[in-house]
């Protein structure tokens, strides 16, 4: 039998032809792909010739174009849409693919070779692209053990290995905790939901095999429904199961998978030489050191929590005045919060709803890309990996740009949260590629969906990945769209959210479901001079997270990291009635993967650029114009991580940015 994902598609823009991938089909693949580029690797290091960049980074820009062809399928199915049978592919692939990574990494002859250029490379006449390969793959080679020797290179892969495995596991446990968990509500319990969202919990009730309304861990029912019921027994309930994630007990429990890749990492680190895992991590980011991320965290931390604790107060103040004597709890903060918004702004989330359609949304983010970029979205009937999905062909000026995928809706198939990826990258090496990228989020369903402001949000920060994405324009695909430092990766995301509360998108896009009326001209102030609202509670619970994070991260690593998490916390002053994002149970940035240990600050680092780059477009008068797109796209879209990332922003804007810009865009100081 023919296996399809070892096959040419004979498919619209050379798709994977889902319709025809069952999960049978992914180990045969894994297996033949993983042996071809082996044989390709051989090949290279094979080779009597001299290095040359050509025979050696080049080739390897080449190789694996198999693996990674059946690993974009089979990942964007066990993100997006898992299974049993595609769980256990997982959990049998992770440790394999780290082995296979690292016999790349550790291979000597293959190092002699790049480390032989490398030597060489003022006298080698290469584009500023190519150095930039050059370095960063040398670079790569090194961090990943490839100079070690004897016991310590041993070491090093057992290493690897079991942190593949351990992210794995992180990971599953996480959906299996937010799989299990549901409450069953009677019809009393409803009291004071939205429709939306006790249609949504109604509609998840049917996908359990219910008959009534039940309460999830998913984000998009459980925010609204700590947001909206004045059940106080029933917020509790909801908070505690919604933190517990991941620190349940049982097999499902993550703490000492958390504690034991702590351990791990800062092994790594000192096997090659590092003070710690944080030392050996932001060496390569923009940040560069534990003490300069600190001192931005520390900078922002300040204003937030004392911003925090005056919002504490006037929100324990309106629950005594409902007769509820005692402190301000953490399941009371979204509750109380939603009522002082409506009090001061005038605005509440059933009000905003009927005007945020998941539909209209996309389409101003397409319209946003279109003024800015001139980029065209035009539906495409192809078959995809679930019947959710939706297809765009991206295009400009007539010639094929991408095509993006959109799957939005929340299922129990789905890890919660939400992502972008590319199950193809663009390059123009060996031949040019265009990209796929997918959005992938989890909103409520509904018949119109109906997106809090919260949701629209996500929307158009996914959708600035997926731009970075689609707008690359480099030769190599190891330095193609979002392969850029980790604190630079938020910077197009980010800057994208902006364009969400430019007036004019507003009053074209928020139209009603019902009447298509667009959204009311005081309804639309009154949600941008909302739009910092409850910034302190919301800066707070992030920051707590990233220097949490980063502590863990910058020393000896805690034999119990939820003890260390309550030692970090009182150290800085946690204000009680808030929780972190995300405790180390559930925290899926940090420990599924290596992508955001000891970075999660980036998102905070890349809104220092984010808020300095659109204030450039409010200088200029114009959130649409056209020289500060095309510089934009020229000088960070396009690029990828082609150029070091200060180097581009400053191209871009002249220089970096200091903190100020992020403290006034926040609310938290005054400017």
């Amino acid at each position: 039998m023919t296996n399809p994902l070892l096959s040419d598609w004979d498919t619209p823009f050379d798709l994977a032809p889902f319709a025809q991938i069952e999960d049978a089909h992914f180990e045969p693949a894994f297996d033949a792909a993983i042996a071809e580029h082996n044989a390709e690797i051989d090949e290279i290091t094979g080779n009597s010739a001299p290095p040359t960049f050509a025979n050696t980074v080049e080739a390897l820009e080449a190789v694996g174009r198999s693996l990674s062809r059946v690993l974009s399928v089979f990942f964007t199915l066990a993100g997006a849409d898992s299974t049993p049978e595609r769980q256990a592919l997982q959990r049998a692939f992770a440790p394999r693919l780290a082995a296979h990574s690292a016999q790349i990494t550790g291979n000597k002859a293959l190092f002699a070779r790049i480390s032989a250029l490398w030597e060489q490379r003022e006298d080698l006449d290469l584009s500023e692209e190519q150095a930039r390969v050059l370095m960063l793959t040398h670079r790569g080679f090194v961090r990943a053990g490839a100079a070690l020797e004897g016991a310590a290179d041993t070491r090093m892969q057992q290493i690897k290995s079991r942190l593949a495995v351990l992210g794995t596991q992180f990971t599953q446990n996480l959906l299996a905790d937010e799989r299990g968990w549901a409450l069953e509500l009677s019809e009393d319990d409803l009291e004071g939901l939205p429709d939306t969202t006790i249609a949504a919990m109604r509609e998840a009730g049917r996908e359990r095999g219910h008959d009534g309304p039940i309460l999830t861990l998913s984000r998009s029912i459980i925010t609204p429904f700590l947001q909206s019921s004045p059940r106080r027994e029933l917020r509790e309930t909801a908070w505690r199961a919604y933190v517990a994630r991941g620190a349940n007990g049982g097999d499902s429990d993550n703490r000492a998978i958390a504690a034991e890749v702590l351990a791990l990492r800062q092994e790594r680190a000192e096997l090659l030489g590092y003070d710690s895992f944080a030392d050996y991590k932001l060496e390569t980011e923009m940040a560069g050191t534990p003490a300069a991320v600190r001192d931005l965290l520390m900078q922002v931390w300040e204003p937030a929590r004392a911003r925090a604790q005056d919002d504490a107060r006037a929100l324990e103040a309106m629950m005594h005045e409902d007769g509820i004597n005692g402190r301000l709890e953490p399941w009371d903060w979204h509750y109380y919060a939603g009522r002082r918004r409506q009090a001061e702004h005038n605005l509440n989330e059933a009000e905003l709803k009927p005007y945020l359609q998941l539909d209209r949304m996309i389409e101003a983010a397409f319209d946003c890309a279109n003024r800015l970029f001139g980029l065209e979205f035009a539906p495409l009937d192809v078959p995809l990996y679930h019947p959710d999905c939706r297809a765009w062909e991206v295009t400009r000026e007539g010639r094929h740009v991408a095509v993006f995928i959109g799957d939005y809706f929340a299922r129990g198939s789905k890890r919660s949260g939400a992502w972008c990826s590319a199950m193809r990258t663009q390059a123009r090496f060996p031949q040019v590629q265009a990209p796929v990228v997918i959005n992938v989020c989890n909103f409520a369903r509904g018949e119109p969906a109906l997106l809090s402001y919260d949701d629209a949000r996500t929307l158009f920060h996914e959708f600035g990945h997926a731009l970075h994405q689609m707008l690359s324009d480099v030769r190599y695909e190891s330095v193609s769209g979002t392969s850029v430092a980790r604190d630079f990766v938020e910077l197009p995301s980010q800057l994208f959210e902006h364009w969400l509360e430019v007036p004019e998108v507003l009053e074209t896009f928020a139209t009603h479901a019902d009447t298509g009326a667009p959204m009311p001209r005081d309804m639309l102030e009154r949600v941008l001079e909302a739009a910092n609202f409850d910034q302190g509670f919301q800066t707070v619970e992030y920051v707590a997270s990233a220097l949490v994070d980063l502590e863990f991260h910058d020393g000896p690593p805690p034999a119990d990291p939820m003890a260390r998490q309550a030692e970090i916390l009182s150290a800085i002053g946690m204000p009680r009635e808030i929780a972190m994002r995300h405790a180390p149970p559930h925290f899926a940035h940090v420990f599924s993967g290596d992508g955001y240990s000891s970075g999660y600050y980036s998102y905070m680092w890349s809104e220092v650029m984010d808020a300095d780059a659109f204030a450039a477009f409010e200088e200029a008068g114009d959130a649409f114009d056209p020289d500060l797109a095309r510089a934009l796209e020229d000088h960070i879209l396009s690029r990828g991580g082609s150029v070091d990332a200060a180097e581009l922003y400053q191209r871009f804007r002249g220089r970096l940015p200091g903190v100020e810009a992020l403290l006034r865009g926040r609310g938290l100081i005054e400017g």
